[in-house]
């Protein structure tokens, strides 16, 4: 199940509970930090400049060899960006992770609306084994206040979902198709769980709910004009919070841009948690640098005042 691997991530072990660490058994990468979407409480919001340039195929292989060397198990081919909008690149990346690495487990969120079956056949193909939807509106209207495009990709969202589940069956692929969702508050909630129940659940192996995220307290202004409250930093999944000190995105998961920069948050679209070049660096040098180092001594002492992590909304 998709949740027992979240957990197994947002939960830090006993080996992990310490300022310089073996590698992360997980990473995201941004394959591509563009977006279609501008939802309301993501931290993409906040970049002065959109990037226009996905990441550079040879760095993206040289720095996963050296996380699988390292002992990294999972890849998810994302990080804040939609992945699909870079659909020859992404395949490429599947392709080499499963095929040349050989790495046991490669994951992907979408949106969904940028999901074409041509492109989601050609990465089941390659052996990605995790294709999760982000679905986090109930209606045309909801969807066009909250993710700020057009209510013609709601459908097209939809349509994509329902074609991956039959491309999985007709093709016999082994690709896990899951779902998530924010969890939000009053007749909304009812709105969702009615969509979920039509729209997505009938062509998913499983949908959980998520809270609504700060994103690292950029978008916390936007979400109180939206209406919702956030949760305190990443906790992870509802049924399964976790405390916000020592968060664990600083301990059991990596973060790359697709610049090449590690960054100590999962949510940092504004390179402000960046503890590292992998341009310049190997990835665990950048893994366990000073900056990264001194950051997990911080959080272990459950007082982050003077760090990066002062201002997010969980403290």
């Amino acid at each position: 199940m998709i949740t027992d691997r979240i957990d197994a991530i947002t939960k830090i072990p006993p080996a992990y509970q310490k300022a310089v660490l073996p590698a992360p058994k997980s990473v995201k990468i941004e394959i591509s930090p563009r977006c279609n979407y501008r939802c309301g409480f993501c931290a993409l919001r906040n970049r002065e400049v959109q990037p226009k340039w996905d990441m550079d195929l040879g760095l993206f292989k040289r720095v996963t060899r050296e996380m699988r060397e390292a002992g990294v198990e999972e890849i998810g081919v994302f990080y804040l960006g939609e992945s699909f909008m870079a659909p020859n690149l992404l395949v490429d990346c599947v392709r080499y992770l499963k095929g040349e690495l050989g790495m046991p487990y490669v994951f992907l969120t979408s949106n969904a609306s940028m999901a074409f079956p041509e492109a989601v056949e050609e990465c089941m193909k390659a052996g990605l084994d995790s294709l999760k939807w982000s679905c986090n509106a109930a209606d045309e209207e909801q969807f066009e206040k909250i993710m700020g495009v057009s209510k013609k990709l709601f459908h097209t969202a939809y349509e994509n979902i329902k074609s991956a589940w039959e491309i999985r069956s007709k093709g016999g692929y082994k690709t896990g198709l899951y779902a998530s969702s924010i969890h939000y508050d009053g007749e909304q909630l009812k709105k969702m769980e009615q969509l979920i129940a039509e729209k997505v659940t009938p062509y998913v192996d499983q949908h959980y709910w998520l809270p609504l995220y700060s994103m690292g307290a950029f978008a916390t202004l936007r979400e109180e004009e939206l209406g919702y409250r956030p949760t305190a930093g990443n906790q992870g999944r509802l049924g399964q919070l976790r405390e916000p000190l020592p968060c664990w995105s600083a301990f059991t998961e990596g973060h790359v841009t697709a610049e090449g920069k590690l960054s100590a948050c999962c949510f940092d679209a504004t390179a402000n948690w960046t503890m590292g070049d992998l341009t310049k660096q190997s990835f665990m040098e950048a893994w366990n640098s000073p900056g990264f180092v001194k950051l997990r001594e911080a959080h272990l002492r459950r007082d982050v005042s003077g760090t990066v992590c002062e201002k997010c909304i969980a403290y």
